[in-house]
């Protein structure tokens, strides 16, 4: 786990894996040494300005890209693909900020939910329904997740925008993980 993931988990009497929620000594943690290596010797270009940033600043940067920003900014609005007799909904659920399904605070986006459950929830054996699963077309507003906060950490904890290009189609993206794997090796 990266020290972002754990540090929840650190801050209570008695610690949590943030995996399985099993009791763990915090002194017997050991720093993945490797993958930091890793995402501080690897580069890959920005997807706003192509500057060439290490993965482990990568989030830093985007955040605060100007190119980034403007791209947000300037991303469209729902506008159907074909033409169509029918009407462009009205009704589109917010997918970017969510309620706490335990204690109902709202605006919410994904990070700072997970968060907020980590630190007020971690306890708390409800079912409950996850609030981005549920907003998105496929998700199940009925679905109660047996253990939400494992679920929050293994699907919610970032925003695939962070690591997807949405500026290229699926074709040049395969393309361009095999040949990202095949210069790996």
């Amino acid at each position: 786990f990266c020290g972002e993931c754990l540090q929840p988990c650190l801050q209570v009497p008695s610690p949590l894996c943030p995996l399985c929620r099993m009791p763990f000594d915090p002194k017997k943690v050991e720093k993945a040494s490797s993958v930091e290596k890793q995402l501080s010797s690897y580069k890959a270009p920005c997807r706003g300005c192509s500057k060439k940033v290490t993965l482990a600043k990568m989030r830093s940067h985007v955040s605060s890209c100007a190119k980034v920003q403007e791209q947000m900014a300037s991303c469209p609005k729902f506008v159907p693909v074909v033409p169509t007799s029918q009407p462009i909904p009205s009704n589109i659920p917010n997918r970017s900020t969510f309620v706490c399904p335990y204690c109902g605070a709202r605006n919410l986006d994904q990070q700072e939910l997970v968060k907020h459950c980590m630190e007020n929830h971690r306890n708390d054996p409800n079912k409950v329904v996850c609030p981005v699963c549920s907003a998105m077309p496929w998700g199940d507003p009925s679905y109660k997740s047996a253990n939400f906060l494992q679920h929050l950490l293994h699907r919610h904890k970032f925003s695939y925008d962070t690591f997807v290009d949405y500026n290229i189609d699926e074709e040049a993206a395969l393309q361009a993980a095999l040949a990202l794997s095949l210069s790996e090796n």
